[in-house]
């Protein structure tokens, strides 16, 4: 038989001489204690460092303000020096009072446990120190451990108790006592469903363990000897009180505090002021962060370094005890929310979703939409996205932006600012069509004012009267497939089975490409748009400012993911064309008048571009505007019924709201300018000619007649 199997089963023996006195308990103690310590065993990889379930926390990019916390199990691990002195102290007196004196097993406790077990005929008491606690607590939920292994750490059987000793001689010669004492505090039960004091902290006083004062630690001591019991949220508040006095005289006796300071504590109430912990999405606060919260979880799922699977990311983050700060400005996503809500109710059967990123990162500051991010039914609730796209959200169409990605084909294929051609009411191109935009089975689509954007045109004017013919025309002559593979190129994901296998099967003859007809989202409008803010520089929308583990490792999955996708010049000529419909000059004084000319009023002359968007029959109004430090993107439609459509006069709504959340975006940042294009980019000849040129029956290029 086994040295310590005979131990144990000798207990039962000479327990009961211990309480008759034939054996002295002071005598037996130091035996066991000895025998103890003398032995060795290997230590458990649990214990050196306990890997139980935690909860990760979600932050603004402030760093600070906590929008949700994700977790199956209440648990928010603290290092020791984030606990008040006192809490510590508490815990010390309440559990053991001479823990920073003896070894991992107190002699003195062992005589005691042997006495009154051996009165009793069985195990009623134990000889557990602070160390032995840990080690119990680790065993019985270590994630690892089998169920048969976590209920055995829990027996009450001598045996149990002789390895449960065995294991605190090592952990305590692997760790020191401020480790160990930080351990036990991340790891025991608190009652009210809180694990560590973290969550205890929060759970019953809505603060963090730094702030914990005299009463409070005593109180929050007192529930590990039974967490139940004393719970004061719901169990008995007379027994969490005589419990919290009983640990105030245990600090007083211990030398802590003053009997004074313990009798004053004792006239406090408990106090109890619960905070509940908020988790999950729909818990998520300021409620306006709920949406973006919903995309984080999405582009979460998406993450490689959380697990193989979409299911196995989705459970790191629920007890990995992740630290992720959001890429979201609560500033920006207050404003944007305002925005929207301020042209449509939130039950509105209208929406006006918005989207913010920041050039040259990816990362988005604000996504919002005059919805409720709720499960619950009725009007204005859903869990739809909205803003970002997603497995039920294909997006809208946003008419004319489209005709950023015509721009950008051309110049990259040769075509220069400057290339101009008289722009007629109606065109009829050499696409086959059946519609109601064909004539003679042709594609003839026409100006929306004739009057103001009939004429001669170029890219500038084109794109700051938004002349429909002009932009079609020039997709005809670069090449469709072209747009499409540049709208691509520039993020814009085809969420709609038709346009996708539009643009699979049938690029080339998609003439109204460049009109805006296929479905797209805020975000991937305005992270496109963002690409050419940043000289060309596509960034996957990235929602984290930062990730760390458990352990407050880095995660690299929070870091830009960034391509050159175009020429810097080539995005600079398309952003000095886009300065045209905002009301601003380009750099060579090519504009002439604009659809949102009051955008550079209201940002006080800053400089910004952008473009507008209607669809057909006014389904949507849309506007997208840029800094070279932000950009920003909204898409007012009908989620649930498209063919309703908002109407024309809405635009100057929609160009107000998405201009306020690049004003607010930019609001104490330095005033920074585009960089021009090139002369080269910008006229055919390479220098800015008194006469430009034009494209004759859109062919053969010549003089412009003065």
């Amino acid at each position: 038989m086994a040295r310590w199997t005979r131990l144990a089963v000798g207990a039962g023996v000479v327990g009961p001489l211990v309480a008759a006195g034939a054996l002295p308990a002071g005598l037996l103690a130091g035996f066991v204690a000895t025998k103890v310590a003398a032995a060795t065993t290997d230590l458990p990889e649990a214990l050196a460092h306990p890997t139980v379930p935690q909860a990760s926390r979600l932050y603004a990019a402030d760093g600070k303000t906590l929008i949700t916390t994700f977790t199956d199990l209440n648990r928010n691990d603290v290092t020791l020096d984030q606990v008040a002195p006192v809490m510590r102290q508490a815990i010390v007196a309440a559990e053991d009072t001479r823990f920073y004196e003896h070894g991992a097993v107190d002699p003195r406790s062992v005589a005691r446990a042997l006495v009154a077990n051996g009165r009793g005929g069985e195990v009623q008491q134990g000889a557990s120190t602070l160390t032995m606690q840990y080690v119990r607590n680790v065993l019985k939920t270590d994630p690892k451990s089998t169920q048969q292994e976590r209920d055995a750490a829990t027996e009450d059987t001598l045996g149990r108790k002789v390895q449960e000793m065995r294991y605190a001689v090592a952990v305590e010669n692997a760790l020191s006592k401020d480790q160990i004492l930080g351990n036990y505090l991340n790891i025991v039960y608190f009652g009210a469903g809180a694990y560590g004091i973290g969550a205890a902290a929060q759970t019953y006083f809505d603060t963090t363990p730094a702030k914990l004062t005299l009463p409070q630690a005593a109180m929050l001591a007192g529930l590990v000897q039974s967490p139940d019991a004393y719970d004061p949220i719901h169990g008995d508040k007379a027994a969490a009180q005589t419990r919290r006095d009983y640990v105030l005289n245990a600090l007083a006796k211990a030398g802590d505090i003053s009997q004074a300071d313990a009798d004053q504590a004792k006239q406090k109430p408990l106090g109890v002021k619960p905070g509940a912990v908020p988790n999950g999405c729909t818990a998520a606060a300021p409620a306006d962060s709920r949406f973006f919260c919903d995309y984080f979880v999405s582009w979460w799922q998406q993450q490689a370094a959380f697990g193989d699977t979409p299911q196995k990311r989705l459970a790191a983050l629920r007890d990995g005890g992740y630290r992720i700060t959001l890429s979201m400005d609560t500033k920006v996503q207050q404003t944007a929310t305002e925005a929207a809500t301020g042209v449509y109710g939130y039950d509105s059967p209208k929406a006006l979703p918005i989207a913010a990123v920041q050039p040259g990162t990816g990362r988005v500051l604000a996504l919002a939409v005059n919805r409720h991010y709720s499960v619950a039914k009725g009007a204005g609730n859903t869990v739809d996205q909205l803003v970002a796209g997603g497995d039920s959200v294909t997006g809208y169409q946003a008419g004319s932006t489209f005709k950023l990605f015509t721009m950008l084909a051309a110049l990259e294929n040769g075509y220069t600012l400057d290339s101009g051609f008289d722009a007629p009411a109606q065109l009829k191109t050499g696409w086959r069509d059946s519609g109601p935009a064909s004539c003679d089975g042709f594609y003839c689509p026409a100006n929306d004012n004739p009057s103001w954007m009939d004429g001669y045109r170029n890219m500038w004017t084109g794109f700051g009267r938004s002349v429909n013919t002009y932009f079609v025309h020039l997709e005809e002559q670069v090449g469709a497939e072209k747009v499409v593979e540049m709208a691509q190129r520039l993020g814009i994901k085809f969420r709609a089975k038709s346009d996708a296998e539009r643009a699979q099967n049938d690029a080339g003859d998609w003439g109204s490409f460049t009109l805006g007809v296929a479905d797209t989202t805020p975000l991937d409008l305005a992270n496109a748009y963002a690409t050419i803010a940043a000289d060309g520089t596509y960034c996957k929308p990235l929602p984290v400012k930062g990730i760390s583990d458990a352990a407050g490792k880095p995660v690299q999955a929070a870091e830009p993911q960034c391509t050159k996708v175009l020429e810097p010049d080539v995005a600079r000529a398309a952003v000095d064309a886009a300065r045209c419909p905002v009301g601003q000059d380009g750099a060579y004084g090519q504009c002439d008048d604009g659809t949102a000319t009051q955008v550079s009023t209201m940002l006080d002359g800053r400089p910004v571009a952008g473009k507008t968007g209607s669809a057909e029959d006014n389904a949507t109004e849309s506007f997208v505007g840029f800094t070279p430090q932000v950009a920003a993107a909204g898409i007012a439609a009908n989620p649930t019924h498209p063919a309703d459509g908002v109407g024309g006069a809405v635009q100057t709504e929609v160009i107000k709201a998405v201009t306020d959340v690049l004003s607010r975006a930019v609001s104490g940042q330095p005033e920074k300018g585009f960089t021009p294009p090139s002369q080269d980019l910008a006229f055919e000849n390479g220098s800015n000619p008194a006469v430009p040129w034009r494209y004759d029956g859109y062919g053969e290029r010549s003089r412009r007649d003065p």
